[in-house]
């Protein structure tokens, strides 16, 4: 009789055991589902974020410009850095520029107008970029128009649309920002705009 109820007792953890491990195996294995559809998700939202930064024009500022055979073209070795921050604005006269309207720089990176000069920024997942931008910030710099997307800072000044690209949805908004933060990181400073001329003088 004892052999039998150590035999069922052995038998009973030996099934206890069994269970445990089946139980971890099927957990690891939910865990990884769970990680590859979170990375396919993923991957499905930073795709929708390339493509509407695309089709929103964010290159046409964000991307200097180099010269190629059909003229003008989008130098992608730096796409997304913003104004160069060794390229000078060209030597014109400002007051005329400032008192008439808008005129862009070479590289369309850099905009004269009666605001001052302003530079476009750099939008890659660099630490001069937005790499150290939160989700959050993105929103407000969108949504509100606030230089890097910081509440109390100066709005953000034209050529950039952001009343019209603010009209995203929050889902497309969050995939932009996904897809800039996957962005290869350009080391760009952007110098910081420049005042009107009128604002200058004393």
């Amino acid at each position: 009789m004892k052999n039998q109820i150590i035999s069922i007792t052995v038998a009973a953890l030996v099934a206890a055991h069994l269970f445990s491990c089946q139980s971890s195996a099927e957990n690891k294995l939910t865990s990884a589902e769970d990680q590859s559809s979170a990375l396919v998700d993923l991957e499905a939202k930073v795709a929708l974020g390339k493509h509407l930064v695309v089709i929103a024009g964010c290159h046409d500022c964000h991307t200097p410009k180099k010269m190629g055979p059909l003229g003008p073209e989008m130098d992608m070795e730096r796409a997304l850095s913003g104004h160069p921050a060794q390229q000078p604005i060209p030597d014109m006269d400002r007051n005329e520029l400032e008192s008439k309207g808008v005129a862009a720089t070479q590289s369309l990176t850099a905009w004269i107008g009666p605001w001052g000069v302003s530079f476009s920024s750099n939008l890659t997942s660099d630490a001069t970029g937005i790499g150290n931008w939160t989700e959050e910030q993105f929103f407000t710099a969108l949504r509100e128009g606030k230089s890097k997307g910081i509440s109390t800072n100066r709005q953000i000044l034209p050529p950039m649309p952001y009343e019209m690209i603010g009209q995203m949805t929050d889902g497309e908004i969050s995939a932009v920002f996904a897809y800039l933060k996957s962005t290869k990181p350009v080391d760009n400073v952007v110098p910081d705009p420049m005042p009107p001329l009128s604002a200058m003088k004393p």
